[in-house]
């Protein structure tokens, strides 16, 4: 990608607080830590270094939280996919591992949000829904292992009936209330870090497509009008890079779009969604939905379709959202917008390298908002030379997919089609 892109037409690029406008990166340039890609996962490493005071220089092809991380659903979710994968490959228990890790990336947002007063419209309050029988299995085993772990905030089974008292809706057959998670403009939240990191030194470089990554004791990270000469560097641009051929073929990006109602009047408010919740459904081709702070209903899933049309993207989620809600039906759709994320076959994150000092980290699954804030944690210790967490990931090679960059559309149509036909049993 040598042509730098404007941000696309989301909700979030409409409603961002400030734009960023960091100079491209000119000239030869020396850095303890370079990072490549200036979305939630290089952002949030960047100001982790920067805070332990390491001299970081972030390279961007294009804006900060351009891709999945600027445009996503806004949920903060926790847990890691590909948990019990992990736990299995190391024949340990999931809990032991896990406990305190699914939750450490909200810990991370809430304090920095407090700490360098981001504004990003942060809320709590989560919904996972049930459609099925085994969905409400499901729940409750979620609910005993949240109580076992006396998890600190409120979370709470709800009946059919409690489930369309919170969110208007007869669509789901129960949920569970979880007001650890909650939702957030995640556009305002990555340019916030940014921010932050730049404040404590770091230095950011827009519209600066890295062409090649020179291998070295010192390695050199290449664009068209410069580079940078790093101690280490960290490859974090997830679905939207592709620069390593060793890197290639080990996940598939998956689309994702979302749309955006006009603002809504109270009585419709108070009658979809009074508490302010985020909501998503259990399925692979999913759906998830929660409110902007300036009351729009922001409806997301995922389709068949690999374009960018606006108008293609509002017919087909806009029918996915009158089934939810039919009193929308007289509701204009504002926004229409999609996006890329990173799903390994195995869902595990992918954190590794590609040499000794040239590190990765991608595949979050739909998790991105929480586990790249943890994941921005494990690089930068890394970095320091704190192995435990990254090797609990980098110890589970990833599994790889012939071909996969080449033919990723016919096989992710068909990974669509085989999990649609899973979600319906």
């Amino acid at each position: 990608m040598l042509n730098p892109q404007a941000h696309t037409g989301s909700y979030y690029a409409a409603t961002a607080n400030q734009e960023t406008d960091f100079a491209p990166l000119r000239g030869e340039q020396s850095a303890d830590v370079c990072v490549i890609g200036a979305g939630f996962t290089g952002i949030s490493t960047a100001l982790h270094l920067a805070e332990r005071g390491y001299n970081v220089h972030v390279v961007e092809a294009n804006r900060v939280g351009w891709g999945a991380s600027g445009r996503n659903g806004g949920q903060m979710i926790g847990g890691i996919a590909g948990e019990t994968a992990l736990a299995k490959h190391w024949g340990r228990d999931v809990e032991e591992i896990f406990g305190e890790l699914r939750w450490e990336g909200h810990n991370i947002i809430r304090q920095r949000v407090a700490q360098y007063d981001i504004d990003c419209d942060l809320k709590s309050g989560y919904l996972d829904v049930a459609i099925k029988e085994r969905h409400l299995r499901d729940i409750e085993y979620d609910y005993e292992r949240l109580q076992a772990a006396k998890f600190d905030h409120e979370v709470r089974v709800l009946s059919a009936s409690e489930t369309s008292d919170f969110i208007g809706t007869d669509a789901y057959i129960g949920a569970l209330l979880n007001m650890g998670n909650g939702h957030l403009h995640p556009l305002n939240l990555c340019v916030g870090e940014a921010k932050a990191a730049a404040s404590l030194g770091a230095t950011l470089y827009e519209q600066s497509s890295v062409i090649e990554i020179e291998k070295r004791e010192r390695p050199r990270v290449l664009t068209q009008s410069g580079s940078v000469t790093a101690n280490a560097v960290i490859i974090a641009g997830n679905a939207y890079h592709a620069l390593e051929r060793q890197m290639r073929g080990i996940f598939f990006p998956v689309n994702s779009f979302i749309i955006a109602t006009e603002p809504l009047d109270d009585e419709t408010v108070a009658a979809i969604n009074p508490n302010d919740v985020a909501v998503c459904d259990p399925n692979f081709v999913l759906e998830y939905f929660r409110l902007s702070a300036d009351k729009r209903l922001l409806f997301g899933g995922r389709i068949n379709y690999f374009g960018d049309d606006p108008e293609f993207i509002r017919k087909k989620l806009r029918a996915k959202m009158l089934r939810i809600y039919p009193r929308l039906q007289s509701v204009n759709i504002d926004f229409a917008w999609g996006g890329r994320i990173g799903v390994p076959v195995n869902r595990v994150p992918q954190l590794g390298r590609v040499a000794k000092n040239v590190f990765y980290c991608q595949g979050y699954s739909g998790h991105g908002v929480n586990v790249t804030h943890l994941a921005g944690r494990i690089m930068a210790d890394a970095v320091a030379g704190t192995l435990e967490h990254f090797d609990l990931f980098a110890g589970v090679p990833p599994l790889r997919i012939p071909g996969a960059h080449l033919l990723r559309k016919p096989m992710v149509a068909l990974g669509v089609m085989y999990y649609k036909l899973r979600d319906r049993l």
